[in-house]
């Protein structure tokens, strides 16, 4: 339910496996150079082992993609057999035929696959063996497999087999019976979990391929998450996909520190950590379903966005001239935050409604919500993107961007749209009035959350990054040429070169971000901004 509100294509922490959100860190990339290797070198055994959930069967899914087409792979993914049920399963996975019945010896399932793996050596195909979650083997059957190894020509092994489990894998190979396989492994290595600036990475991977570019977990909640999850792949996957909801449920632009919490403590049990028993967040659930069933704007799908606001809702509904405020409207429009209240849920969400519609119009779009409930997909498809942020109104402002903004008052929280800022005045769109106050009676209100609409450039699928080879770069390299005043292709327009990092670095610096030489969307704002005079601003210049 959440994606559609955070814009996304489809929830991207599933544990599911799914080849699109592969992400290799440095340490699985290491670990699928070793298979490689192990399985290439004609040796024996090739061994990966790493804790619980830290991507051992990711990095197996990769080496599968990776194996040359003449190899034929026996996957076996939770080999609680005895020797007979394991060589049967292997002979299974290999369409090996053999003799079936009570009387089938140990000797037939061996023979059966030794008489396969040398017509397969002769038409030159590679057999690999890939036994997952090995650490449930026992000694009898571990020795069976290192027998396997047995079957060979003169000058190589016919068949390369391929160990993957946990930690007690690594205790079992100790034992004095297994020492002969022990001896046999040509590769070996050991998968940690991810550091914290790799889990930074991870996170965003997942989150830009589901298709949202902003950042919805700051740096706070990242501590957090890697101090509960340890930087384990399956655990980030689990509470990130449980925080999002909350999100969700709280009507927040990004995952908060608490909202976090509270989500560990429901899908990893309380702790010092978390500090809140389980039920917590089933209650959460509960209401969410509630929400859902009265038709929460941009969630639901098209179907479910009737309710009365909606279809109250019409073209005229937002008035594209709005008549000039009274001259008393210093008092009035304050007044107007303080008391602004709405008796039911329907007018509620016509008021964000209200704020979308007018963010898309000072961009030059008519918005219509019913032919297009999720307003960042329908943003991307005009070549915008949301980026959700939190902060202070000062940050807002240095952007330069109308914002669709969080207000609060005693009667709960509302959105506006901020169109502009003038004088040390805030200009706001609030359900068709338009309201003009001091910018330091504004702050009272504010809620420390927005969203803004930027632009994005060609071809744009993610972070620009040096050394990046990519459409957009001719696009950065003009942008760079017109904000230093040099002649445009000065720089390459086919890599993102050190000359260009460099460039970029500069600006960067001198608007006060971060200077990474990272395209992200807090750059490509301010690089539209020097660029471009055709994009909206809160802050005109002269």
């Amino acid at each position: 339910m959440y994606s559609n509100y955070f814009g996304m294509d489809e929830p991207p922490f599933s544990i599911a496996p799914n080849p699109r959100y592969l992400f290799l860190s440095k340490q699985h990339r290491e670990a699928l150079a070793h298979l490689l290797y192990g399985i290439s070198s004609n040796g024996g055994f090739v061994l990966l082992t790493g804790e619980v959930g830290t991507g051992k069967t990711t990095v197996c899914r990769a080496l599968l993609d990776q194996l040359p087409d003449n190899t034929d792979i026996a996957l076996i993914l939770n080999p609680k057999y005895n020797s007979e049920e394991l060589l049967a399963a292997i002979c299974d996975e290999l369409h090996i035929s053999y003799p079936k019945g009570e009387g089938t010896r140990l000797k037939d399932y061996i023979d059966a696959l030794n008489s396969y793996l040398l017509d397969a050596h002769a038409r030159d195909r590679n057999t690999v063996l890939i036994l997952d979650e090995a650490q449930n083997l026992g000694v009898s059957v571990l020795e069976q497999i290192r027998l396997l190894t047995n079957l060979e020509t003169d000058c190589s092994k016919l068949l390369q087999i391929v160990l993957i489990g946990q930690p007690e894998l690594l205790t079992q190979l100790q034992q004095p019976e297994l020492r002969q396989l022990s001896q046999r492994i040509t590769a070996r290595y050991h998968l940690g979990s991810l550091s914290r600036s790799e889990l930074e990475a991870y996170v965003s991977h997942r989150l830009s391929v589901a298709g949202v570019q902003g950042r919805l977990f700051p740096v706070s909640t990242l501590n957090r998450l890697f101090r509960i999850t340890k930087g384990i792949p399956r655990l980030i996957n689990v509470v990130c996909d449980r925080a999002l909801l909350g999100a969700f449920v709280e009507r927040q632009n990004r995952v908060e520190v608490n909202t976090l919490t509270k989500a560990a403590g429901e899908v990893l049990g309380e702790s010092k950590e978390t500090g809140i028993s389980p039920g917590l967040w089933s209650t959460m659930a509960l209401l969410l379903l509630v929400i859902t069933s009265l038709g929460w704007i941009f969630q639901s799908q098209l179907e479910n966005l009737s309710g009365p606001w909606l279809n109250r809702f019409s073209s005229s509904t937002v008035a594209t001239e709005v008549p000039p405020p009274p001259a008393s409207e210093k008092l009035s429009s304050t007044v107007i935050l303080a008391t602004q209240t709405w008796p039911d849920n329907s007018e509620r969400e016509l008021n964000q409604v209200y704020a979308y519609r007018s963010l898309f119009q000072l961009w030059g779009v008519e918005y219509d919500p019913r032919s297009h409930p999720i307003v960042c997909r329908y943003a991307r498809e005009l070549g915008y993107d949301c980026l959700f942020n939190s902060g202070s109104l000062d940050k807002l402002i240095e952007l330069n961007r109308p914002a669709v903004i969080k207000l609060g008052n005693t009667f709960g929280d509302f959105y506006a749209t901020l169109v502009a800022v003038q004088n040390n005045n805030a200009e706001l769109l609030l359900d068709n009035q338009r309201l003009t106050l001091p910018l330091a009676d504004l702050k009272p209100f504010w809620q420390e959350t927005y969203t803004v609409f930027w632009q994005l450039p060609p071809n744009y699928s993610g972070m620009i990054q040096p050394g990046s080879q990519l459409d957009n770069v001719e696009w950065l390299s003009r942008q760079i040429s017109l904000i230093t005043g040099r002649p445009v292709g000065t720089f390459p327009n086919d890599i993102y070169s050190p000359q260009l990092v460099k460039e970029v670095k500069a600006f960067q610096q001198s608007k006060g971000l971060q200077a990474d030489g990272i395209i992200g969307p807090r750059t490509a704002i301010h690089l539209n901004s020097a660029t471009s005079q055709s994009v909206p601003r809160l802050v005109q210049d002269g």
